[in-house]
């Protein structure tokens, strides 16, 4: 019900606007609705949780940090 009042309440609004200004809300719209969150939930990924060794995972921060920590002056 609150949902059905809630649109009530957007279309009585644009109905007093102009048609140019209708227009960008419409734009607008489709912009959230091209916005919207995809792919998975993070809960949904827990069932990954320590799927990588303790080890694997220090090797991997120690390499990140070593190599976060040069420089390539030929690279720009």
């Amino acid at each position: 019900m609150k949902n059905l009042l809630l649109k009530e309440e957007i279309i009585h609004q644009i109905d007093k606007l102009p048609s140019e200004q209708q227009r960008q809300i419409l734009n607008f719209a489709r912009v959230l609705e091209m916005s919207k969150p995809r792919g998975r939930t993070g809960e949904s990924l827990l069932t990954f949780a320590g799927a990588i060794q303790a080890t694997d995972l220090k090797a991997m921060a120690d390499d990140i940090e070593a190599g976060c920590e040069k420089v390539d002056a030929d690279e720009w």
